[in-house]
């Protein structure tokens, strides 16, 4: 047995004791194509992460890192993934390596397994991980290569955070152009969470760029997704939006 799985092993029974039936019947209203879930809340997640922090302090970020890979390799429900990602989100910053950003896109085509997933690890762990290394912001952009979906969903969500974003005493921005490329690319997937983060990234876009997102929906949106539209408008002031969206009818 691994020296690890002492501590998976742990997280399984903290999640398990706070399991009820409301919960798991909460939390799969959420998820319409199925997931596998023990029944714990985001605020169950946070407080768990918070006390294995509390009981383990003696550990490394190089035995967390360990900890999180030995929990995902061995994970039966969706929550002991999200838990594995957020034990090491106070680490990424200032610990490990570049290369760690492949074991993201590992971690996103093999143990991600629905949306609430990908968008936790992108939102929060890498997020952190970016923000001390924007030259590897670009780095993600081949993921919309992925045979996986979740991986392609992930293409934009990684970026939603840095179409501006303050680093250090300097403001990053993010090539908008880098935004369209890959919207064309997955502008005709056809997987329902894909085209939500087309949307998405497109809506976050919209702040900065406003005309340049109009003009890449009327551009484009012979083939594109309705929904998508309507979701990349969202930010778009109430009259522009309705006279965007009668006109791409």
């Amino acid at each position: 047995m691994s020296k690890y799985s002492k501590y998976c092993q742990k997280i399984k029974d903290e999640l398990e004791k706070v399991s009820t039936p409301e919960k798991i019947n909460s939390t799969k209203r959420y998820f319409p194509n199925g997931i596998i879930c023990v029944g714990a809340t985001a605020l169950d997640i946070k407080s768990i992460i918070h006390r294995f922090h509390v009981h383990n302090s003696q550990l490394s970020p190089v035995d967390m890192l360990c900890i999180t890979e030995k929990i995902l390799e061995n994970s039966m429900y969706s929550e002991e993934v999200m838990v594995a990602f957020g034990i090491i989100n106070k680490f990424v910053k200032r610990n490990y390596g570049d290369d760690l950003l492949l074991r993201f896109e590992y971690w996103l085509e093999n143990y991600a397994t629905n949306w609430a997933l990908v968008d936790d690890l992108c939102i929060k762990t890498i997020f952190n991980f970016l923000l001390t290394r924007p030259h590897l912001i670009e780095k993600t952009k081949h993921w919309s290569n992925s045979n996986i979906p979740w991986c392609r969903r992930a293409s934009n969500v990684v970026w939603v955070k840095f179409i501006k974003r303050k680093i250090n005493n300097s403001i990053y921005y993010l090539d908008k152009q880098l935004v369209f490329k890959n919207c064309d690319i997955l502008i005709k997937d056809e997987d329902e969470f894909v085209q939500k983060s087309i949307g998405w990234i497109l809506k976050v876009t919209s702040v900065l760029y406003e005309d340049d997102v109009i003009k890449y929906l009327q551009n484009n949106h012979k083939v594109m997704y309705k929904s998508t539209i309507r979701y990349a408008l969202e930010k778009v002031k109430s009259e522009t939006r309705k006279k965007i969206l009668i006109e791409l009818k």
